[in-house]
């Protein structure tokens, strides 16, 4: 009877540990999209305060290449200690987006972009509001938190922009 009880434990325990386990690439997903989010904001960024044609639209860009290096570098730290490998360079898709932008410009440029914006950056809060409710990484969650304020700024900035140029 007791060696029962002591096998059931072993099951308990182990299933519990699976399910840890099972968390942690949650994180790592979390932490790789973030790092592919950011890169592609600061190549953007980049792009829209060069390519932008309202003032607006360059003032955000430069915006975006300052705060998003600095979440990027933040986000490198926590992901070090979580224990997470993150991106060097853009996948295929992120890639894609920058082609895409490249080739407008103008007023085309702005709306394309201010949507685009406007679209990511809910997307990104979402993400990183999950992430700080019930991630499992402490180094990741506390990022995702400590990264809050500043996205819901940029989703307020994002759309407050695109209104003025459309």
């Amino acid at each position: 009877m007791r060696s029962n009880r002591i096998l059931h434990l072993v099951i308990a325990v182990s299933c519990l540990c699976g399910i840890a386990r099972a968390s942690v690439p949650a994180d790592d997903e979390f932490a790789k999209k973030a790092a592919l989010d950011g890169m592609t904001e600061v190549q953007l960024g980049r792009l829209a305060s060069t390519k932008g044609q309202s003032a607006a639209v360059k003032s955000f860009g430069r915006r975006m290449v300052t705060d998003h290096t600095k979440a990027g570098n933040k986000l490198k730290a926590a992901a070090a200690r979580a224990g997470v490998t993150l991106p060097t360079e853009l996948d295929a898709e992120h890639r894609a987006m920058v082609d895409r932008m490249s080739q407008l410009s103008g007023a085309e440029f702005d709306r394309a972009y201010m949507d685009m914006m406007v679209s990511d950056h809910q997307k990104a809060v979402a993400d990183f509001e999950m992430q700080a409710k019930s991630g499992t990484a402490p180094a990741l969650k506390s990022f995702a938190a400590a990264t809050l304020p500043t996205l819901r700024t940029h989703l307020r900035m994002a759309q407050q922009t695109a209104a003025k140029i459309k």
